[in-house]
Order: structure tokens, then C-alpha cells, then sequence
């Protein structure tokens, strides 16, 4: 388990990513937002769940995370809480991150949003698919490790 990071403030996390998906790689990128999407995510409002992010024309964009209005900024400000929004990395690591997708096939999708040192950062992972059996593996494993520890528990517990 990883340790907490006092100067990180997560606002949203996709939880089910690590169940359908296989994560082979992630990579923490800034976003370019707009002053309300800010304060928005401030609040503690955005949703990872069906976002994803492509590369394209050198650039990487983040599609389809739901970050909804600030309640103040209504009307003619209001964006629109679905649009594409540019991430911030190091061009080695976006060519290094089209290269490996061209090259295996891969999704590029959000884990965590979340701010550091005040600012908004995005936590992204380079996933395969898992078929339905992988799932079932993965089930499999995680009850029989909980079985152990419980046992282990017990034996503690005994003596």
C-alpha cells in the first residue's frame, strides 16, 4: 500500500479501473483547466469513470471526465463539464506513451485526480483489458487471500 502524501488532496479516484483492467504503467500529468473547473474540483466534484486520454498531433488529451459547472458560473461562462481537456507531460513521455500504444494495443485511462501542492494533477495508467477469466482470477485471489489473513488472525488469536 502506498503511503500518504501529506501535500496530496485526491478529489476523485476510478476505482474500477484496477478491476477491469491489467495496469502496466502510470504517469502523473498536470491539466490545463479553466478558473471555475478549478474550483469545481475543489469541491470534490469530477468523474474519472468512463474518461480516457489519446495522443494526438504531439499532444495528449484527456476525453470524457465529467467536471460539472461551478455553481456561480452559469449561463454564457458555463463550459461544458465533458469537453476535452490538454494534459501537461514531457514530450519523451508522450512519444514513449503513442509509441507503446500504436506498438500493443493499449488504453490510456485516469486513476486519480488530484491536487498537489495546489495543483491539479492526474494520475494515468497505461491498461490491457482483462477478459472475463482474468477477472475471475483476480476475485479468486483476493478471497483466498483474505481467507489467509483471517486465519492468520485466528491463530494469533489462540495462542
Amino acid at each position: 500500500m502506498a503511503k500518504k502524501d501529506p501535500g496530496k488532496q485526491v478529489v476523485a479516484s476510478n476505482r474500477r479501473a484496477r478491476r477491469d483492467y491489467e495496469i502496466l504503467d502510470e504517469y502523473e500529468a498536470g491539466l490545463v483547466l479553466k478558473g471555475s473547473e478549478v474550483k469545481s474540483l475543489r469541491e470534490g466534484k469530477a468523474q474519472l469513470a468512463e474518461g480516457y486520454a489519446t495522443v494526438r498531433n504531439g499532444e495528449m488529451w484527456l476525453h470524457n471526465v465529467h467536471i460539472p459547472p461551478w455553481l456561480t458560473s452559469a449561463g454564457v461562462w458555463a463550459l461544458d463539464p465533458n469537453r476535452s481537456r490538454k494534459l501537461l507531460l514531457h514530450r519523451r513521455e508522450i512519444d514513449r506513451i503513442a509509441a507503446r500504444i500504436a506498438r500493443e494495443r493499449l488504453t490510456l485511462i485516469p486513476l486519480s485526480l488530484y491536487f498537489k501542492d495546489g495543483r491539479a494533477k492526474l494520475e494515468l495508467a497505461l491498461v490491457k483489458a482483462k477478459k472475463l477469466h482474468d477477472k475471475r482470477q483476480t476475485i479468486a485471489r483476493r478471497d483466498a487471500d483474505l481467507e489467509a489473513r483471517r486465519e492468520m488472525a485466528r491463530s494469533m488469536r489462540r495462542r
